[in-house]
């Protein structure tokens, strides 16, 4: 089992460690907390235009973003369209195509960046669930040389007690098991 736990921690560094410091490393993992809030960690470092591109693309991508927008093309059309008899934008409508344009060639970006951002994100949060899968496997290692150490320690508590009281010679040692 010792060897396992000494090629996860090389995995985890990438690197060649000598036995010493593996050792210190298990300890180091299994004894301190690994994880971190990555929400508030990437909180923390979020500037003025992150947190406005972020506002930006949860309004962008609502469904009351998109009725709204929607009423309001409606609106312009039936305004220009049918009621005003000097139209500011007659049809086919080339202001409100030009509008539309801007409104995609700007909102595009900033959407994106929003989403790198998350990715970035997500990045982290996967390293961090990384880490703890690694620590909990080496619990669970360790714990189970615990165990098969529990369970060697009573096959020669129950052989000796076998020695001293023949009575005890048709308990098996599944039964411990």
């Amino acid at each position: 089992m010792e060897k396992k736990k000494k090629d996860i921690v090389k995995m985890l560094l990438n690197q060649d460690l000598g036995e010493k410091d593996e050792e210190e490393m298990i300890e180091l993992l299994i004894d301190n907390p690994i994880t971190i809030n990555v929400d508030k960690e990437n909180d923390a470092k979020m500037t003025f235009g992150d947190k406005v591109a972020d506002k930006l693309s949860e309004i962008a991508g609502s469904w009351t973003f998109i009725i709204l927008f929607c009423l309001f093309l409606l609106f312009w059309i039936i305004l220009n369209g049918v009621i005003l008899v000097k139209a500011v934008d007659p049809y086919p409508f080339i202001l409100l195509n030009l509008l539309l344009s801007c409104l995609a060639a700007l909102q595009a970006p900033v959407i994106m960046m929003s989403q790198n951002r998350q990715a970035k994100k997500d990045t982290i949060r996967n390293k961090n669930d990384y880490r703890t899968d690694l620590k909990s496997e080496l619990i669970l290692e360790q714990l189970y040389d615990h165990i098969e150490k529990v369970l060697i320690n009573q096959k020669k508590i129950l052989n000796y007690l076998k020695k001293l009281d023949p009575e005890l010679e048709n308990v098996k040692e599944d039964n411990l098991k």
